[in-house]
């Protein structure tokens, strides 16, 4: 979490009007496509200067490079000035896409770098990209990127001037950016009063409060007993948010529908907020049913300016948890949009805030009012969409304010051109109730960067997402004119997002930005569970296209076609015809889950080199296609050209070896990247394999609980002989600092137990076996 000033954009942008190397030096992160001045969107506060004229003469000095945060809106260049200079080294205490993109901004000003990483990141990114890296410790982040010792010790080692957090891990941590100054060391971020004032959700409420902004009816007090917590619950009206008194990012935040629930969920919770952020205290607000989330961006500095850079809508979430955010948010009167931004600007003001942080709010959509949330005295992780609508750096602003300088901006000079969303890449599961996932990025491939997309990446191909740290894997950004053209460029943007060797949400990010209420902006915090059963629709059985381009690429990989000159012998046909002068046949069988264990069959004849019959044999379909030619695409051993019906298709198809070894192997995944969708097929191992081991494995009737992901065992609530119900709580996992409560799925008695709290297991294995009663 990084709280920056806006001085050190306006010392960049003083410095801009008087040196032309200083204006190459300020380069934009995010480039935009020249536009007509009829399709600009800008907006000023009422009252202030109309920003729109500035605005389009800005964008014809420009011209094709657009590089606004390189100049400033016209008519607000600051005079020359002496601007204080900015850090020659950094450390970021972080990892992942955060510390990467932090590199990013400081390669461009000419500021070093230092990273840190655990002993699982040795290989990461964030490592690779620092001018300089040091190991701090063991994986788990409590041994490591918590470590502020290990932290303060590397910054004075290599020399680091000053200490960029990111956000999450130490961002928002008072007695960290206390120690920094004791050792000489400059914390990139807020005053820690100001942290311990807006970290405590409790505090910043009674803050807010005083302050005449409005907040939503709840219980803040000191009594942490389960009796007072459930007491005031019932007196607020269930349904009530319990959500931990520090941190944030859907980390100890659960929904207690009724009395009955509550004491699970505040167990929950409060352990959930222990971890993760060393303090189980919660607060009990009412839960409002229909609320949108809208946030916005302020920069506070030494002189206490403070700006706002308008504001975000982050209201589709899963798990409490941001996936997709915009900028600016949708159907705002101009009227609740001022209002938004004054009290967000009072907020930080209320507690003399310095550097980038984000005020948020809960819009009812039901009776249109606002109430205050909490602070995140951080940069948040969908800043960037910030910066593509005021195309500024703000990164730079926060390094520019850590060095002393000014915001580099007034208010009224703040432009909002066109619209932005992000999309969070998660390794998760959507349909597993957007279980994380962890293992190797096997496959990568990204759309192209450009004036409208944008890519804060993390990880690259080969990199291992692990189960200790946040499931992120990259933020896809895009621009547009207007809100229309923004979701049209994200939709085709995540069509050309692959990812092989563990699940993501992107196809569920195509999905959502699709449908038809997102498009008309209609948003909400419960978009997901009210739209479910439209954004999950049954698994659709591949068409025959699909599948033929499927065994002609197995075909193919197994027998290549031999094209060079000269070289053609009976040898290098040999794949098209046998030695009798039969055509060459090969039945090859898949599965895929919308059907279950019922066979997709294709049949190929070659009947010349590259030329082929492929016929496809479904319960529901019977296609065959003739004279089909077909070829690995060159340069490539993933690209599949072929014609199907006097078409040409292209389709990228990526196999997954199968895992295990002898009777436990795994069947091979085909991931078929196919009009702009995914597919898996699976090619399952021999018959008389599968049957060896399916007798081995045979065991007596009962329930057996299996870990559906990578995770550590936090609490075994059984021990073998138990009585258990179906539904009852068996066993709690943590994976990536969120918990899941396996139930038991059968009435029975535990038969076995096989972990242990503390226990780091493996996705797949038994936790625990239950035995249930067998009827002859």
């Amino acid at each position: 979490m990084i709280p920056t000033s806006k001085k050190a954009t306006a010392n960049i942008l003083r410095q801009t009007s008087a040196s032309v190397a200083r204006k190459s030096t300020l380069t934009t992160l995010v480039a935009e496509p020249v536009r007509g001045s009829a399709s600009v969107i800008a907006r000023t506060r009422p009252g202030q200067h109309n920003y729109a004229a500035s605005t389009v003469a800005q964008q014809d000095r420009v011209g094709a490079r657009r590089n606004f945060a390189s100049l400033p809106p016209q008519g607000s260049v600051k005079k020359p000035g002496a601007a204080k200079p900015l850090f020659n080294k950094i450390l970021i205490a972080n990892r992942g896409e955060i510390a990467c993109r932090v590199i990013r901004t400081a390669r461009k000003l000419g500021v070093k770098t230092v990273a840190v990483y655990s002993e699982v990141d040795r290989d990461a990114l964030h490592v690779k990209m620092a001018d300089e890296a040091y190991c701090i410790g063991p994986a788990p982040s409590s041994e490591s990127y918590l470590r502020m010792d290990k932290i303060i010790d590397v910054a004075k080692r290599s020399g680091a001037q000053a200490i960029h957090p990111g956000y999450g891990f130490l961002s928002e941590n008072a007695i960290f950016a206390q120690q920094l100054a004791d050792a000489g060391l400059k914390f990139i971020g807020p005053p820690a009063s100001a942290i311990i004032a807006m970290a405590s959700k409790s505090e910043s409420k009674d803050i807010m409060t005083r302050a005449g902004v409005p907040c939503v009816p709840g219980y803040h007090g000191s009594d942490q007993s389960p009796t007072k917590l459930l007491s005031e619950a019932k007196s607020i009206g269930f349904p009530v948010l319990i959500k931990a008194v520090l941190g944030g990012g859907g980390k100890g935040m659960k929904i207690a529908y009724s009395a009955s629930e509550f004491e699970e969920a505040l167990v929950s919770a409060q352990r959930e907020a222990a971890k993760s952020f060393g303090d189980s205290r919660v607060l009990v607000e009412k839960y409002i049913e229909r609320p949108r989330h809208v946030e916005v961006q302020v920069f506070g500095d030494t002189k206490g300016d403070v700006v706002s850079l308008w504001e975000r809508d982050c209201s589709v979430q899963r798990r409490h948890q941001k996936i997709i955010e915009e900028a600016p948010a949708p159907g705002l009167s101009e009227d609740v949009r001022r209002d938004l931004g004054d009290k967000a600007v009072a907020a930080a003001k209320a507690v003399g805030y310095v550097g980038a942080g984000t005020v948020e709010f809960i819009f009812d959509n039901d009776t249109q009012q606002f109430y205050f949330m909490e602070m995140n005295t951080r940069l948040q992780v969908e800043h960037p969409i910030t910066e593509m609508i005021t195309q500024q750096d703000l990164v730079q602003w926060q390094l520019e304010v850590a060095s002393g300088n000014p915001l580099p901006l007034k208010q009224n000079e703040i432009p909002q051109i066109g619209h932005a969303f992000e999309a969070r890449i998660y390794a998760e599961n959507p349909r597993n109730n957007f279980m994380p996932d962890v293992g190797p990025l096997l496959h990568l491939t990204t759309p192209a960067p450009s004036e409208s997309v944008r890519l804060e990446n993390g990880f690259e191909t080969g990199s291992q997402i692990e189960v200790f740290y946040d499931p992120l894997i990259a933020k896809l950004v895009v621009h547009g004119r207007d809100r229309t053209e923004a979701l049209r460029v994200l939709r085709k943007a995540l069509e050309e997002y692959h990812v092989v060797g563990l699940s993501t949400n992107i196809e569920f990010l195509h999905a959502l930005a699709s449908h038809s209420a997102f498009v008309r902006a209609e948003v909400e915090t419960g978009f997901i569970k009210k739209y479910h059963d439209e954004l999950f629709p049954p698994i659709a059985e591949p068409v025959p296209d699909l599948l033929a381009q499927a065994a002609l690429f197995v075909v193919l990989r197994d027998q290549p076609i031999f094209s060079g000159e000269g070289n053609a012998s009976p040898w290098t046909t040999l794949s098209a015809r046998r030695f009798g002068g039969d055509l060459h046949e090969r039945r090859i069988t898949f599965h895929h889950e919308s059907l279950g264990e019922a066979p997709l069959e294709a049949i190929v004849t070659s009947t010349s080199p590259g030329n082929f019959k492929v016929q496809i044999v479904t319960p529901t379909t019977n296609r065959t296609f003739e004279n089909v030619s077909a070829r690995i695409a060159t340069g490539s051993s993933s690209r599949v050209e072929c014609t199907l019906d006097n078409a040409l298709r292209r389709t990228t198809i990526v196999p997954q070896a199968p895992t295990g070894v002898g009777l436990n192997v795994a069947a091979e995944r085909l991931h078929i990247f196919h009009g702009g969708a995914k597919t898996v097929l699976t090619i399952p191992p021999p018959k008389w394999l599968l049957s060896l081991g399916n007798d081995l494995a045979k065991n007596v009737g009962g329930g057996s609980i299996r870990a559906p992901m990578p995770s550590v065992v936090v609490e075994v609530k059984v021990r073998v002989g138990d009585t258990v119900k179906k539904g009852d709580a068996v066993v709690v996992l943590e994976s990536m600092k969120t918990e899941t409560v396996l139930r038991a799925s059968v009435d029975g008695t535990v038969q076995n137990v096989g972990c242990t709290s503390g226990e780091m297991v493996e996705e797949g294995r038994e936790l625990v076996g239950i035995q249930t009663e067998i009827v002859e």
